[in-house]
């Protein structure tokens, strides 16, 4: 195994009954991961609308980097909303389509401050801005080099007495060419007693063999991972942490569970195996316990590890994160798409179509969002125009370090369609979201109103994999 370290972010943890709660604060821009609620709550509540169902190299900053690569080491009618007792949400997703909502694009200001305080981040700054603005009293925090996305991003904090909101739009208007935002925070999204098996069967995806996914590269952006883990050791990981210099990671559970839903090992009675337990992971940890004992992630951190994942040539990122739209942010996952990297994220657990989740929320980006046992969708799910899939996300047991939890969140149910979308792009499926949709849209089970709605997107995805070695034809 070797180890090598990253820091870069903000994050919020709260310890309560057994429970982590992954949140930001609100403002510029956030992400977010879910909640673990007690292993024996049950899911018993639902709301019903009407419908019907039918088949169809980070650049530090002063940073550190952190890595480890080890080898070793059926439809229902209406749309029913499963509650999950003692969990909170997570994501958001792209800005509204063709027809829907238009966003306020400044994310600062927006409520609470979710973003870093004090601080921006400009992307590609011009000649002799850093001169410009430090006239001005801002103090440059230092340059990201993103390299695999031939980007810039400058980290800049404000004067004294000066507000983020305030600061951001005074650059905006001086440097309409620059591209300036927050250095917006993210959460995480995640909670017992089902047939472990009912995630797999409820998406036609039986047990598979441990080399199911050989030739496949997968990526997740998320917490921290415990490589260690019965459920991960021996499989082909590499773990790297994006956290500011200094900063202590957060808890594992999170990014274990992700990391094991799409990489671990099937262990019969244990419940955790793998979606795709041959393939290969890149995982970057970009969540951080931050001066006042919270866990949050930052914008920074979330542009670094995309860089990384551009850098490792991955087929698919996973994010289960969730926060608000930023700026910077969006113009990173625009030149990543462009260069061929396909994201997918979590809807968000913040049961509103009021506040899109982002990343999920941007077009470059596909949404995915939870239902339970029953095809009842998650009760705390967003809903709305950029909803594009469904996959199972309530009460799915989980790998945590020490063993095993059942979990809830549109969290876990993004993996699902990730490890599909990187089964398909291994075999040489154009690197592009809107052509994996409509890939995805001919393997769906559709849920609720016919056609694509906002509560499911195109339906509950039904793909079965085949696993056997795949042939790397696809040229990048």
């Amino acid at each position: 195994m070797r180890i090598v370290m990253i820091f870069a972010g903000v994050l919020a943890v709260s310890v309560a009954a057994g429970s982590f709660l992954y949140m930001t604060q609100t403002g510029p821009e956030e992400i977010s991961l879910e909640v673990a609620s007690k292993p024996g709550a049950r899911a018993d509540k639902a709301r019903v609308f009407g419908g019907r169902a039918k088949a169809t190299s980070p650049s530090p900053i002063g940073d550190n980097i952190t890595g480890a690569r080890s080898h070793s080491g059926a439809g229902r009618a209406g749309v029913t909303h499963a509650k999950q007792p003692e969990g909170i949400g997570m994501g958001t997703r792209r800005a509204a389509q063709s027809g829907g909502t238009s966003f306020n694009e400044i994310s600062a200001g927006t409520g609470a401050a979710n973003y870093a305080p004090g601080e921006l981040l400009v992307a590609n700054p011009p000649a002799n801005f850093e001169n410009l603005v430090v006239s001005q009293g801002f103090e440059v925090g230092g340059m990201l080099q993103l390299r695999s996305l031939d980007m810039k991003v400058l980290r800049l904090v404000t004067p004294a007495n000066v507000s983020v909101t305030s600061a951001v739009q005074r650059l905006r208007q001086q440097f309409p060419g620059a591209t300036t935002d927050a250095n917006t925070l993210y959460e995480l999204s995640r909670g017992g007693a089902f047939p472990e098996s009912y995630a797999r069967m409820l998406i036609g995806w039986p047990g598979v063999p441990k080399n199911c996914g050989a030739g496949v590269h997968l990526g997740m952006i998320d917490a921290g991972v415990q490589p260690s883990h019965p459920a991960l050791a021996g499989t082909d990981i590499e773990y790297r942490s994006f956290l500011q210099s200094g900063r202590r990671p957060g808890p594992a559970n999170h990014g274990t569970a992700i990391a094991a839903m799409m990489v671990g090992k099937p262990q019969p009675g244990k419940g955790w195996g793998g979606l795709l337990p041959g393939a290969r992971l890149s995982a970057a940890n970009i969540f951080q316990f931050s001066t006042n004992r919270k866990v949050t992630a930052s914008a920074r951190g979330l542009l670094e590890a995309i860089d990384w994942m551009a850098e490792q040539k991955v087929d698919v990122v996973n994010m289960s994160i969730a926060g608000s739209k930023n700026k910077v942010v969006r113009q990173v996952v625009e030149t990543a798409r462009a260069k061929g990297l396909v994201l997918v994220a979590a809807a968000g657990n913040w049961g509103t179509a009021k506040r899109p989740a982002y990343p999920a929320a941007y077009s470059d980006v596909i949404a995915v969002t939870a239902v339970d046992a029953d095809r009842r969708i998650y009760e705390f799910a967003n809903s709305g125009k950029y909803i594009d899939f469904s996959a199972p996300g309530v009460r799915v047991w989980t790998a945590i370090p020490g063993g095993g939890q059942y979990q809830s969140g549109t969290s876990f149910a993004s993996p699902y369609v990730s490890v599909l979308t990187g089964l398909v792009i291994s075999r040489g499926h154009p690197r592009d979201p809107d052509a994996i949709r409509k890939t995805l849209r001919g393997k769906v089970v559709d849920l609720g109103d016919a056609g694509r709605d906002d509560t499911f997107g195109w339906g509950l995805v039904d793909m079965q994999p085949q696993c056997v070695k795949v042939a790397r034809a696809n040229v990048r």
